[in-house]
Parts: C-alpha cells; sequence; structure tokens
C-alpha cells in the first residue's frame, strides 16, 4: 500500500498518535505525516502510507490555512488556553479597533517562536527549557502571512475568528499573541483548525474512525491518493521508456532530452513520469545540464 490518506486531526491527539493509529488501522509500519499539529489543534493531516513516506522531508513548502478562535483580555505562558493563565482583564475592544491592527502582522513579518515550541536553542527543545520555568531568548525568524482577515468577533464575550493562510514555520498563537500586544489587552487562542495543508482540504479529510470503518469495508482505495499528489506543485517532466530505465536504475537524464522540461533553473524539482507512471523526483543541474535523481518513488 502506497499513497497519501488525508487524515482529520481530532482534538488532544497528537500527530504521532494518529501516526500509530494508522498503522494499527492498515496494518503498514512505513507511516509518516505531512507537518505536525499541536494537540489542542484539529484538521487536515495528510498521512505518508508506505513508499510514499520517503516524502515526508521532501514536502514542498506550500502554504497552509488555518481558523483561530481566539478571546481578549486573557494571557497564557502557552499563548493558548491549555497553559497557565497569567492575566485577566476586562476589556472592550470593538470590532474596528481589531481591523486596524491586523495590516501590522499581515505580508512578510518577523516572528519570534514561543517558548512552548519546538524550536531548539542549543540542542534543547524550548518546550523542556519552558516546563523548568526557563525562558530565553529567541531569535525572530521570517514567515509570511498571505491572508489574515477577522471572521468572527463578539464585542460582549471579546471572542472571534480569524482566517490565516500563512507560510511554513509560522505560529498562528504567536499571531493572536501579538495582536493582543498590539491591543493593549491581551490574547489567547482558544482553538484551531488546519483546512489546508499540502493542497488538500477539509473535503479530503477522514477521521481515524471513518478510516477503519473504510477499511473493514475494503473501500481503502476511495481515500487513498497517488503518491504524486502530494507534489502537485511541482511540475511533471514525462521521459521515454529509455529515459524511465535509467532514471529508475539512479542515472541522471540529459535535460536537452527531456522535451517537457522547458526553460530550468538550477535546483527547480519536476515530477517525473515513464508513460503514466510516476517514478520520482528529478531537480534541474544547469551546471551539468542534467535532470538528476532527488528521490525515487
Amino acid at each position: 500500500m502506497n499513497g497519501v490518506i488525508v487524515i482529520y486531526k481530532q482534538k488532544d491527539f497528537t500527530s504521532f498518535d494518529v501516526v500509530a493509529v494508522a498503522r494499527g488501522i492498515l496494518r503498514e509500519k512505513k507511516i509518516g505525516h505531512s507537518g505536525t499539529l499541536d494537540p489542542m489543534a484539529t484538521g487536515v493531516l495528510p498521512v505518508l502510507v508506505g513508499r510514499a513516506a520517503k516524502a515526508q522531508s521532501l514536502l514542498p513548502d506550500t502554504d497552509k490555512e488555518y481558523t483561530a478562535e481566539f478571546t481578549l483580555g486573557i494571557t497564557t505562558d502557552t499563548l493558548d488556553m491549555t497553559g497557565t493563565v497569567l492575566s485577566r482583564r476586562e476589556c472592550h475592544v470593538t470590532k474596528e479597533e481589531i481591523e486596524t491592527v491586523l495590516p501590522r502582522f499581515r505580508g512578510n513579518i518577523m516572528q519570534v517562536p514561543p517558548m512552548y515550541s519546538a524550536v531548539q536553542k542549543d540542542g534543547v527543545r524550548l518546550y523542556d527549557l519552558a516546563r523548568q520555568g526557563i525562558e530565553v531568548q529567541r531569535q525572530a525568524r521570517p514567515v509570511c502571512i498571505d491572508t489574515l482577515r477577522l471572521t468572527d468577533f463578539d464585542e460582549e464575550t471579546q471572542s472571534g475568528r480569524l482566517l490565516i493562510a500563512c507560510s511554513k514555520g509560522t505560529y498562528i498563537r504567536v499571531i493572536c499573541d501579538d495582536i493582543g500586544k498590539a491591543l493593549g489587552c491581551g490574547c489567547v487562542m482558544t482553538a484551531l483548525c488546519r483546512t489546508k495543508a499540502c493542497g488538500f482540504t477539509l473535503q479530503d479529510a477522514v477521521t481515524l474512525k471513518e478510516l477503519e470503518q473504510i477499511k473493514n469495508d475494503g473501500r481503502l482505495e476511495d481515500v487513498l491518493r497517488p503518491t504524486d499528489s502530494i507534489f502537485s506543485c511541482f511540475a511533471p517532466a514525462y521521459i521515454s521508456e529509455k529515459q524511465a530505465v535509467r532514471f529508475s536504475n539512479g542515472g541522471a537524464l540529459s535535460l536537452d532530452r527531456v522535451k517537457s522540461v522547458r526553460n530550468p533553473e538550477n535546483g527547480t524539482l519536476y515530477r517525473v513520469y515513464g508513460g503514466q507512471q510516476f517514478l520520482g523526483l528529478g531537480e534541474a543541474d544547469m551546471e551539468k545540464g542534467e535532470l538528476t535523481v532527488k528521490k525515487r518513488f
């Protein structure tokens, strides 16, 4: 069994929990996932099965989309409702005031990772330091926020919802916290759902319970997507039968003879097909004029 199954991760499951349960359901040892979600988060988690698990380190840096719920006037040490409350205050922020500060956090911005995160400092995970009560300086990192929109806000409860489309490595709870700082009242993320990842949406996802039923019904082909679907953002390269044999054996191909590849740039990745069969990823090496093997599947 090889391919991608899009799972709807439920609350209080870790991404590793999802992989472990899926491994038991599918009776498949080689399973990975496309990007970690915190236990409190729900939503799209593509699971890589069989040979597709080799794609885990090569996944394209595609934008992800989230809906995040928040409440103003509260701060916690984790920046979400799973943490210890640090402050609580009454506030009367209007929708218009929130709309005024949102432009500060759109586009290419610098973001400081939270202490409760898997980022490493001198070889130690920040969350391990945070659990010891240790806070260290963190270097801000560039992230891109393509969409940041307030989709709902209740002025009575001071709670609302954001739609966020962003680059890989963005911390949504930091965005909520930064908005709270900009408003001068504090803000905590109360819920998070990833609605899009690797080109897949909530409509593509099944729960683990549904996956088990689908497996029992013998309908796995209904949800098992081909491995190349996770690389849909890369252009295809179609090669001849002889070239396919060479590529499958690890041999590089002359770019001049791969007619489907036009105006390549150095380092560009391609989905390589021999006929209709997906063979793997190729990488343009302009110095050698070759399409080299990046990964075979």
